[in-house]
């Protein structure tokens, strides 16, 4: 296999609680809490997991727009947390994300090709005059016509503005794309035509994608690996068919019951939770998911659970394993 192009390792991202005329720091949030990840060029990782649980972060995370608190986060062997702010610059071309929500990201005043096209140019990467032919180019393979070029962004429909947010990063000849719940939002019909537009290009363009996203089911479809995360933890890691076909973590199996059954027939074993995703100011001592699992023993409230492979490079974090 080739040298990984994104690895993460024991990344940690705390938010400090602040109280007091002082201002001191009387507390953490721990968004993400030492977690481990490998990508490789033209691979999907998928992270899942319930909202609160840290994926977002790790996203985040990874393109400095929020610091580390502890770990590594190398892209092609570079340290980014260890690069001065003008060197990142530099690289931001390679590593591109797309928000979950592509109306927030836009400036409703900008059209739609200023919007696609100011980064090409603020990176010098090409002139005035040949970025609208490079924005229709873009365009055209996210499924867009050349007339939606000037457009508003308010003139979109959701799956439009979704293929527009797609198209800013996808100018920038990216190596790794940072998908933050990118279908959520959208109508089940509209989120297939995302999915096939984003494996298309991937064939098209050898792009590697970290797709986060809390649905199991538009993961399976997409993703070659899979991570699973719970409060700021991964808890379990597989390729796909290994973590569809042989899950071994509590709450990997529980998400994975909630996922509909297409052959009504097919009846499956629902795992309902029970109780709230605990607070990451102050998370539960031993295995963090002991307070919601069916099946906790003693030794969960007690040790936390060392994060190990159980062979075919399928790794899980349960004493019950």
């Amino acid at each position: 296999m080739s040298e990984p192009l994104l690895e993460i390792e024991h990344l940690k991202t705390y938010f400090p609680i602040r109280k007091g005329l002082l201002n001191r720091t009387v507390a953490h949030v721990k968004a993400v809490d030492d977690i481990s990840i490998t990508i490789h060029e033209g691979e999907t990782f998928g992270l899942v997991g319930e909202s609160g649980s840290g994926k977002s972060t790790v996203g985040r995370t990874i393109v400095r727009l929020t610091d580390k608190t502890e770990g590594q986060i190398r892209f092609q062997g570079v340290d980014l947390h260890q690069l001065s702010m003008q060197e990142v610059r530099k690289i931001r071309p390679q590593l591109q994300l797309i928000f979950q929500d592509p109306y927030s990201s836009l400036n409703p005043r900008l059209r739609i090709g200023d919007a696609i096209g100011e980064a090409v140019l603020d990176h010098g990467l090409t002139t005035a005059s040949e970025v609208r032919d490079l924005v229709k180019e873009v365009l055209a393979a996210c499924g867009l016509s050349s007339y939606h070029i000037d457009r508003f962004p308010h003139e979109f429909s959701g799956g439009q503005r979704q293929r527009i947010g797609i198209a800013r990063a996808l100018i920038l000849n990216p190596k790794l794309i940072i998908a933050d719940e990118p279908v959520s939002a959208l109508d089940v019909s509209i989120q297939a035509q995302i999915i096939n537009l984003f494996r298309r290009l991937q064939q098209e363009r050898g792009l590697a994608y970290l797709f986060i996203s809390h649905d199991l089911s538009v993961v399976e479809h997409l993703c070659d690996r899979i991570g699973v995360m719970y409060l700021g933890s991964m808890v379990e890691t597989a390729s796909r068919d290994e973590l569809f076909g042989n899950p071994l973590h509590p709450y990997t199996k529980a998400l994975l019951s909630a996922v509909p059954v297409p052959i009504p027939k097919l009846k499956r074993e629902r795992i309902v939770l029970k109780g709230d995703i605990p607070s990451p100011v102050n998370p539960p001592a031993g295995c963090k998911f002991h307070t919601r699992c069916p099946w906790a023993e003693d030794v969960c409230k007690q040790q936390v659970p060392k994060y190990r492979n159980v062979g075919a490079s399928h790794f899980v974090a349960c004493h019950l394993v």
